[in-house]
């Protein structure tokens, strides 16, 4: 096993040594020279071969960029804040004229000292926002090291981003929407006229252009956050996650209660699996379908895009036992348009809104956590094996409970789930379902892995 792994070491050199990939320095340490300001006035000098951004009052985000754009490359720099200050460095990013003025939009690698911790997490400045915020991998969450020189690597390789704060592993994201773009700098703007004067500071800027596979950090297991639709990309393999939905035919599903796929009521086109409305009632038209296989412990995710006013859900632990009319009985991954469908405002305590265990727990909603009506959410259920579950909304853990415990059996009992008390949510294993309550839902990228 050490000889493997001193020969893997050995070839792993040979590949940095034979010129498959040649570092090239961004920053002459002298001037700006191949760089140019956009957006905000904050300002940019040069001293003791480093880059200083300080902070201007009333101007929105500055960007130092770079005046040549770069598509597959490993970008490593070191960073360092005199005093807190939100801050990123963009990579595969644009400024058009015709979007919003020239507005700087395009990945970004995040730089946040606060006690939120996500520093190396992947924000998209001026478009969609959180690919991946840090609370998806904790572990990196405590990388970033507070009035010191943290090192940034980002890896960008086809539809594969990869970012690293100080060698640990932080964001892994696939995702085609910028395969190009400069990069850039980013001085954040102030909310207070007090915090002008601000500094970060860079140094040591650097990029290999077209990598050589073997120049690409090593395989490990953060979670992945996959935006192709129904892909299974080779590190989500590896990790254990595949296909529950195979994107184009009803295999492995069946109509709850039923024997084969309904014949009415959903839709399979272009990738997406669809509940066609039917005027709101609950699994009136074509009903609800599940999967042929059950489960125990679990890791499913799954993406969802609502209509005005609709309401659907994803449950689980579904035993079909019940023989009940309606929609088939399981824990629910609430689906619904919060302002308007009227579920919203009944229950308990916002426990029916969009995320919640259904009539159980109502979900946490942080900000920028619901994407607007039309729009893909991507939602998560984490059944581990001692029982412990958790709803994810767009990245945000949202519900957190212990299956069976004493505090969910209080909930059981006050809830509309009432009468199967002593057997509700607790099966060993069940079905996952997708709920046909009347309106059109729309789902995609349907995976699952498997938890031991």
């Amino acid at each position: 096993m050490k000889k493997t792994i001193l020969l893997g070491a050995a070839l792993l050199s040979i590949g940095f040594a034979s010129g498959q990939g040649k570092w090239q320095q961004l920053f002459n340490g002298k001037d700006l020279k191949g760089w140019k300001q956009l957006g905000g006035k904050a300002t940019y000098t040069v001293k003791n071969n480093e880059i200083i951004g300080t902070t201007v009052d009333k101007t929105p985000n500055s960007f130092l960029a770079t005046e040549k754009n770069y598509g597959d490359f490993i970008l490593e720099l070191e960073y360092k804040l005199d005093q807190d200050l939100n801050s990123g460095i963009q990579f595969r990013s644009q400024s058009w004229p015709e979007y919003q003025n020239g507005r700087v939009f395009g990945y970004q690698m995040e730089i946040d000292p606060s006690d939120r911790r996500w520093s190396g997490g992947i924000y998209e400045e001026g478009r969609r926002g959180w690919l991946y915020p840090l609370d998806l991998n904790p572990v990196a969450q405590r990388a970033y090291k507070k009035a010191d020189w943290n090192k940034y690597r980002i890896e960008c390789r086809g539809s594969e981003i990869r970012t690293f704060i100080n060698g640990v592993p932080a964001g892994h994201v696939v995702d085609t929407s910028l395969p190009t773009g400069f990069i850039a700098l980013q001085v954040h703007s102030i909310g207070k006229a007090e915090d002008a004067g601000k500094t970060i500071r860079w140094r040591n800027v650097r990029i290999m252009e077209k990598p050589a596979a073997s120049q690409y950090a090593p395989y490990d297991s953060i979670y992945v956050v996959n935006n192709i639709a129904n892909n299974i990309s080779a590190q989500e393999k590896l990790n254990g996650y595949r296909l529950l939905w195979d994107g184009s035919t009803n295999r492995g599903w069946r109509g709850a209660y039923k024997d084969k796929f309904p014949e009415k009521g959903w839709e399979i086109k272009d990738g997406t699996l669809n509940v066609l409305s039917s005027g709101g009632a609950e699994s009136t038209n074509g009903g609800d379908i599940v999967t042929d296989e059950q489960f125990g412990a679990f890791d499913p995710e799954f993406d969802f895009k609502l209509t005005d006013g609709a309401n659907s859900g994803v449950k689980y632990f579904v035993t079909e036992s019940e023989k009940n009319t309606g929609s088939a009985i399981g824990l629910e991954f609430q689906i619904l348009d919060n302002d308007k469908h009227p579920d919203a405002k009944l229950g308990a305590a916002g426990n029916r809104t969009l995320g919640s265990l259904y009539d159980l727990i109502p979900a946490y909603k942080f900000t920028n956590s619901h994407k607007k009506i039309g729009e893909w959410n991507h939602g998560r259920v984490v059944v581990y094996p001692d029982n412990r579950v958790e709803h994810w909304l767009n990245g945000h853990k949202v519900v957190s409970y212990t299956r069976g415990d004493n505090i969910y059996k209080a909930l059981v009992a006050r809830s509309k789930y009432a009468k199967w008390l002593d057997t509700f949510g607790v099966a060993k294993e069940g079905h996952i379902l997708l709920q046909d309550h009347g309106d059109n839902v729309s789902y995609k990228s349907i995976k699952i892995k498997s938890l031991k």
